[in-house]
């Protein structure tokens, strides 16, 4: 647009004959050329001051060109978003109004009289300039803000996401954590004391060592299933193929089969349909109850009792071992922990991921008690489960 203005001011000036054509022509080509150069020096683009010095130079030009053509009043119009986009706002709307006035004032000195249109005409294109660059920022200003909320808003989503997985992660290897050690290292630790057995009973008693042997053989066979069932994700195999009554009367007979402790196990009330993860939270804590008692309790008897309540589920085991006390025991990875503690907090982290509670009652000498609580479903009508014959 300036440049279009300005060669319409040269060959105007020459078309007509103008007294001063050959001075309109040279300084509207000194203004071209500081128009075009200004932005093009480096320094301009990081000095206010050198911006400003730039843009009173070019204004110069202007008023020089618009005192030897009435045409150099059209240059006013660019010039008020030169000014609008390089000046603060103050700044910027005084240069606009003395540009305004400059531009009245010179068609007015041509013309030798003002009338509405003179004056209307450059006030009404620095009205439309200051709203057209307003409104600009204003929008500018939005999207700007809209950027860093959607860019906040990718971060945030990234961060979660990251959190997520995190918590995802430690999810599965606790989960992972209590499986092995309420299956896989169970079974291993039972198979330990059955060799000892063993070893113990050969060569006087090589029928009594065969039995254990035969014994390890059977829990090996056990822990092979349940590293199957890791892979394949699925349900413990007790509970695959019969109820959680039976697989709690078939643990018991297990322990006390492979073990010096009598456990007896009895269900109470009603046995009703439970969901999947009730029972396999339920047969765990079970198992690494029994397991505790063995390894740890030098307990002679252990009950097992499975109690179905109308909107609980209900499962103690109590034994009358040495006992011991329940504060006392190492949280898992602590120091004192020495890679024991886990059992505890294991079933713990079963009942409460259930929104269960579970209570561990001991004193030295006095035995422990384990009991854990589930709240469960209301199972549909006539949905029973048999219990273990």
């Amino acid at each position: 647009m300036t440049a279009a203005l300005l060669a319409l001011a040269a060959v105007r000036a020459l078309a007509g004959h103008a007294p001063h054509a050959p001075a309109v022509t040279a300084t509207a080509a000194a203004l071209c050329a500081v128009y075009v150069l200004g932005p093009r020096l480096p320094r301009l683009r990081g000095s206010t001051a050198a911006a400003a010095l730039w843009l009173a130079a070019v204004a110069l030009l202007w008023l020089v060109l618009l005192a030897l053509t009435p045409d150099g009043v059209w240059l006013a119009f660019p010039l008020f978003f030169v000014q609008l986009h390089l000046l603060p706002l103050r700044a910027a709307l005084a240069a606009v109004a003395a540009t305004t006035a400059a531009a009245i004032a010179g068609f007015g000195l041509h013309s030798h009289t003002l009338s509405l249109g003179t004056v209307l005409g450059p006030a009404l294109g620095a009205a439309v300039a200051v709203a057209v660059v307003l409104g600009y920022e204003a929008l500018y200003r939005e999207s700007e803000q809209r950027r860093r909320l959607i860019e906040e808003l990718t971060a945030a989503r990234s961060e979660l996401a990251a959190a997520e997985h995190a918590a995802g992660v430690l999810a599965e290897r606790e989960r992972l954590a209590r499986e092995i050690h309420d299956t896989l290292a169970q079974g291993l630790s039972s198979i330990q004391l059955l060799l000892r057995a063993a070893e113990r009973a050969l060569p006087r008693q090589p029928g009594t060592a065969l039995g254990h042997v035969r014994q390890a053989r059977t829990t090996a066979t056990g822990n092979l299933a349940e590293a199957r069932r890791f892979v394949r994700a699925l349900s413990p195999p007790d509970l695959e193929a019969q109820s959680l009554p039976a697989a709690l009367e078939r643990l018991c007979a297990t322990t006390a089969r492979t073990s010096p402790l009598a456990v007896h196990c009895q269900v109470s009330g009603t046995p009703t349909a439970l969901p999947t993860t009730h029972e396999v939270a339920l047969l765990r804590i079970a198992q690494s109850a029994l397991a505790n008692t063995v390894r740890h309790a030098g307990a002679g008897r252990a009950e097992l009792t499975l109690s179905y309540m109308e909107t609980e589920v209900a499962l103690d085991v109590v034994d009358d071992g040495a006992g011991f006390v329940p504060a006392d025991v190492p949280v898992p990875g602590s120091a004192a922990a020495d890679g024991s503690g886990f059992g505890l907090a294991a079933m713990r982290a079963r009942a409460r991921a259930l929104r269960g509670t579970l209570v561990v009652e001991s004193a030295p000498g006095e035995g422990t008690a384990v009991a854990v609580t589930l709240p469960c479903p209301a199972a549909p009508p006539g949905a029973t489960v048999e219990a273990a014959p």
